[in-house]
């Protein structure tokens, strides 16, 4: 089945102009066209713009991803190549991910922190709340945050 580009971007959630960014850029195949000029797309190019999708929401650079394409291209003499890419950015995502645990723990005590101030009126309930007092969740967060 051919798609045109218009189908693809709302397909994928991914704007026309990046399409053809990526297209120009070599990160993505050059496209068939019809005798008019007009792109069409076929699933084999909507699976490397879902892969290339991925790659930019894991955090990878365009110069990344065409380099990972571009390994790709070369087959199984690559593997090694592309399974140490791929590891490395996947280190660097775990490592995000724990730092925003972190923030987000910080935030989420943050929240009871101050929806408890809310209910009593003043801060000074939970800033001088018995940790045996607060929620378990809260207490571990207060020491893991140093709050």
């Amino acid at each position: 089945m051919a798609y045109s580009i218009g189908q693809v971007s709302e397909l994928l959630g991914i704007p026309v102009s990046t399409i053809r960014y990526y297209e120009n850029k070599g990160v993505l195949e050059k496209v068939s066209r019809t005798a008019g000029g007009v792109r069409e797309f076929d699933d084999v190019d909507i699976g490397w713009l879902r892969m290339i999708a991925y790659l930019k929401m894991a955090g990878m650079t365009v110069s990344e991803i065409s380099e990972f394409t571009s390994l790709y291209k070369k087959g199984d003499s690559s593997i090694e190549e592309r399974r140490q890419l791929l590891h490395r950015r996947r280190n660097l995502i775990m490592e995000q991910m724990a730092e925003l645990q972190e923030a987000l723990d910080f935030i989420t005590y943050k929240c009871w922190y101050y929806d408890t101030a809310a209910e009593a009126g003043t801060c000074s309930v939970p800033r001088d709340m018995p940790e045996d007092e607060m929620p378990p969740e809260m207490a571990a967060i207060k020491r893991k945050c140093h709050v």
